[in-house]
This record gives C-alpha cells, sequence and structure tokens, in this order.
C-alpha cells in the first residue's frame, strides 16, 4: 500500500506496463509510405526547381542597401586580392627564349628613396649588379630580371644602407641574423 502513495513508484509502475498498439497501425504507415513518390537519387531536379529558377524577379534596394551591397562586393574583391591573388611583384612572364629562364619582376614603393637595388643569391649579393629603376612622381622602384628554377634568397638596398626584405614575399633569417625574401621559380 505504500508504494500506491509514493508519486516515484507510481510512475514507475506505469512505465514498467507494456504499452498495447493498435495491430493495423503498421500496416496503415507501410501503405501510407509506399504512396508517397518515390525519389530519384542522383537524378534530374524536378521541374518545379527550374521553374522556380527560371522565373522573373523583381529586386529593390534602397540608396544605403545599394551602397551596402557595393561596399560588400569591393571588401570580397579587397580581400580575395591580398589573400588568393597573384602577387604582381612575382608573376612570371615570359622569359623570351632564355633556357629554362623565367622573368621575375622585383618591386618596392620607396618614395623617399634616392637608389634602390635588389640583392641576392642570384647576383651574388653584388649591390650594383641589378639597381632598379623609379617610376615617374610615385615612388615605386622596379626591376625585371630572369631566373632560372630554383630557390632565392633576396632583400632590397635602399640608398645603400637600409636592408629590406620584401613586404609581398615569405622571408628567412640569413646567418647574420637578417630578414630575406624567397622566391621560388619552378616546382624546385
Amino acid at each position: 500500500m505504500a508504494e500506491h502513495r509514493d508519486p516515484i513508484a507510481r510512475a514507475v509502475k506505469a512505465l514498467q506496463e507494456p504499452v498495447r498498439i493498435d495491430p493495423g497501425l503498421d500496416a496503415r504507415v507501410m501503405a501510407e509510405i509506399e504512396r508517397l513518390p518515390t525519389p530519384v537519387a542522383n537524378g534530374p531536379l524536378p521541374r518545379s526547381v527550374f521553374a522556380w529558377l527560371r522565373r522573373r524577379r523583381t529586386i529593390r534596394l534602397s540608396p544605403l542597401g545599394g551602397l551596402a551591397l557595393a561596399a560588400g562586393i569591393a571588401a570580397v574583391v579587397f580581400v580575395s586580392n591580398r589573400l588568393g591573388g597573384p602577387n604582381p611583384a612575382s608573376v612570371p612572364m615570359d622569359a623570351g627564349g632564355a633556357a629554362g629562364a623565367t622573368l621575375i619582376q622585383f618591386v618596392l614603393v620607396a618614395p623617399g628613396a634616392a637608389s634602390v637595388s635588389v640583392v641576392g643569391d642570384f647576383n651574388d649579393w653584388q649591390v650594383s649588379a641589378t639597381p632598379l629603376v623609379r617610376e615617374e612622381g610615385d615612388g615605386v622602384w622596379w626591376v625585371t630580371v630572369p631566373l632560372a628554377p630554383g630557390r632565392y634568397r633576396y632583400a632590397f638596398l635602399v640608398d645603400g644602407t637600409t636592408w629590406l626584405g620584401d613586404p609581398n614575399a615569405p622571408a628567412v633569417e640569413d646567418e647574420f641574423g637578417r630578414r630575406n625574401s624567397v622566391v621560388t621559380i619552378g616546382g624546385v
């Protein structure tokens, strides 16, 4: 009798009793399932999907919405250029028949510089071997160098005294504690 007064004991006893289900329930559920259309696995999409895709729609944007959309597109383009786009300073070009060489363009923005040269493994680190040319008025210095396949360390020397790594290339530290940039040509 004490077990019938305890609500937990009554709930446990009720849950332990078997549940009686209508014996025809399984047959009715299976009959409904058989009446459903069979989905096509990896087949063509239903015509209604194509009709929905082809339907004309009118899109209305407020001026603020249009500005937000343009800013979003500009941000996507900017981020994709910064993260995944090629670096214009190291885009290989046709070397014009040089034996296995690729033309590599080195670029540095140094508006206050009087002279810039690139020194590296490819020119035996000689300061005067590869001077850069200055663009008129904008402080952009550049030079194009034919390089055979390989991995080359290099840096820019500004005004004969300031050693700069290429801000657009990966860098490694040399045996003198300076940061040098790295360019790899071919599948080395």
